[in-house]
């Protein structure tokens, strides 16, 4: 890992991830050494099976690397067990995951509040704070429905406030745009922008969206499972 930075809230040193498929290895992240400033507006870009979305899971304590050094937050990961890195998600990292990963029982204003509820916000507090996010992602209308009721973009965009609401430290956005028409995926990362630009929130995104990497502060090129550029 590099010499410390006051300001890192991504600190990676070493990562492998291996992944066996039909008795061959896949070297899925193979050495990747990679520092995330607070406040830093950056995109991972790179072809399909390049290591994308592996890196995004293991910063988020979703996956496991196999060896190599990981803090977040100011916090290791190395050595958590699954409730310490449970509650490293709930309370410092959002997600945005490409699936949505949205519950089907639950409302769109539900959805968003769910979050807040882990937290223990108040009730009037995550009632407000889920309304005005949605309706800052356009979908006042779209409130009472549940997913399987509204369209994949407006998915999307659930999913996007669910994330945001929390106002967490870091936001690890996979292909957040993938699903959205140009219109609204620009609009959606206006509003990412600001919430960066106001709060400080970190994000993270991988992406093939050229939209996405052109409002990146920072791009970092992955092939391979290797950093091609952009290590910063």
């Amino acid at each position: 890992m590099k010499k410390k930075d006051q300001n890192a809230v991504i600190e990676i040193g070493g990562l492998y991830k291996n992944y066996n498929t039909g008795g061959l290895a896949v070297h899925a992240i193979n050495g990747i050494d990679l520092l995330i400033r607070k406040g830093e507006f950056a995109a991972i870009a790179g072809p399909s099976g390049s290591g994308k979305t592996t890196l995004l899971n293991i910063i988020g304590g979703i996956d496991r690397p196999d060896s190599g050094e990981l803090k977040v937050a100011g916090m290791s990961l190395n050595g958590m067990n699954e409730k310490e890195l449970s509650d490293l998600r709930l309370n410092k990292i959002g997600f945005i995951f490409q699936a949505y990963n949205l519950i089907p029982v639950l409302s769109a204003l539900e959805n968003v509040e769910y979050i807040l509820l882990l937290r223990g916000v108040e009730k009037k507090e995550r009632r407000e704070r889920a309304e005005s996010i949605l309706r800052a992602v356009g979908l006042e209308k779209e409130m009472t429905r549940r997913p399987a009721e509204i369209s994949g973009g407006q998915q999307q965009r659930v999913a996007v406030a669910r994330a945001i609401v929390s106002r967490p430290e870091i936001i690890l956005a996979d292909e957040p745009t993938a699903n959205l028409d140009q219109k609204t995926g620009s609009a959606l990362l206006d509003l990412m922008k600001r919430l960066n630009g106001d709060v400080g929130t970190t994000f993270l995104f991988s992406t093939h969206d050229r939209m996405v990497m052109k409002r990146a502060g920072r791009l970092i090129n992955i092939i391979d499972g290797k950093i091609a550029s952009g290590t910063g």
